[in-house]
């Protein structure tokens, strides 16, 4: 079996986490009598700098005959934000039509987390990922003046709110059954509410699922009080994107939160850690290369290679039980060689 991906290092530690993730995969794949065929691609901010754009006008084609994409991070000191992060991940997310946005987050056992019960954590944050506050509508006027104003447009329309309801649906099916919707309709009277009536309509085709809808503010109190009794949270962009940093807390950090872009079936999917580019730490060696690691599972595992995806999480939940290999951000002095050699080392 043959698994043809592209992989985007892209910005700061971008670069040095997708260097120790891929010979992981490359041996887990081997391991299951599968190869990766890798298509290497430059996109990113030095591009954006020598081209004026952080990636071609065909991106979405060039990647289009891939089954996935291993995406880094994007983000650099001298290129202001928005730029590469609309210019990149979010335009590739739109492009593709990316509908979903997949944020598992795990405890593991000999890594501490900022809450004394976090143990046994195993919840799925299922996030809409084209529209929202992230659908780019608005704009600024008057700049510069007194009177300057800013709008930005949340979007929310039927057929984007049941795909990624589906999708949570279905995923709590495979996992206790449990699904909580979560929102702000006792404020925002009008997209939020369309969100409580579609999902109720998508709850009634899955009676095995209990479906319970949570305001956000409160979902942000009861992950950090009660996580362990939580399983597949679906949510808005926006809310999707603040909790799941916020849960990434319970599995150690943004150093261990991996994710997945995906319209299932349809387009490559893109997986990528969600830490973002760590400028602070480029070039020292100490980046965690464990949620690119999990990200690059998720690939294995939508890309037919179930059994290479639990070798991989398996390997890394070794490693992880030694404190050496422990990166800073853990509390240890690991090297992001060490716990890549360990995780690798783990897969025999």
């Amino acid at each position: 079996m043959r698994v043809r991906i592209a992989v985007i290092p892209g910005d700061g530690i971008g670069p040095e986490v997708v260097a120790a993730a891929l010979p992981v995969l490359h041996a887990a794949a081997r391991a299951e009598a599968a190869e990766l065929d890798v298509l290497d691609l430059d996109w990113g901010g030095q591009r954006h700098l020598d081209t004026g754009s952080p990636m071609p006008e065909d991106a979405a084609k060039i990647i289009s005959d891939r089954s996935a994409v291993l995406f880094g991070a994007v983000g650099r000191p001298d290129v202001p934000d928005h730029e590469l992060v609309w210019g990149l991940i979010i335009a590739l997310r739109q492009q593709l039509d990316l509908a979903v946005n997949l944020r598992p987050v795990r405890s593991w056992d000999g890594v501490a987390t900022a809450l004394r019960d976090a143990h046994d954590v195993d919840l799925l944050i299922v996030r809409e990922n084209t529209e929202g506050e992230y659908a780019g509508v608005g704009g600024r006027v008057h700049r510069g003046r007194p009177g300057e104003l800013g709008v930005e447009v949340a979007v929310h329309s039927r057929p984007v709110i049941e795909r990624a309801a589906r999708h949570a649906f279905q995923a709590a099916q495979g996992r206790s059954g449990r699904l909580a919707l979560v929102t702000k309709s006792n404020a925002m009277r009008f997209g939020y509410t369309l969100w409580d009536a579609v999902v109720d309509e998508i709850a009634a085709e899955f009676p095995d699922v209990e479906c319970e809808h949570v305001l956000v503010d409160a979902m942000a109190a009861r992950m950090i009080q009660k996580p362990r009794g939580l399983d597949v949270l679906l949510c808005s962009n926006l809310f999707g994107d603040i909790l799941s940093d916020l849960a990434a807390v319970l599995a150690g950090g943004m150093g261990m939160a991996p994710s997945a872009n995906v319209a299932p079936g349809r387009t490559p999917g893109i997986y990528e850690p969600v830490h973002g580019s760590a400028p602070d730490i480029v070039g020292r060696g100490v980046a965690n290369p464990v949620a690119c690691m999990l990200s690059g599972a998720m690939l294995l595992e939508d890309s037919g290679l179930p059994k290479a995806a639990a070798r991989v999480r398996e390997a890394i939940a070794e490693a992880l039980r030694d404190p050496a290999n422990h990166t800073p951000d853990l509390g240890g002095t690991g090297t992001t060689e060490r716990l890549a050699s360990a995780v690798l080392g783990g897969l025999g």
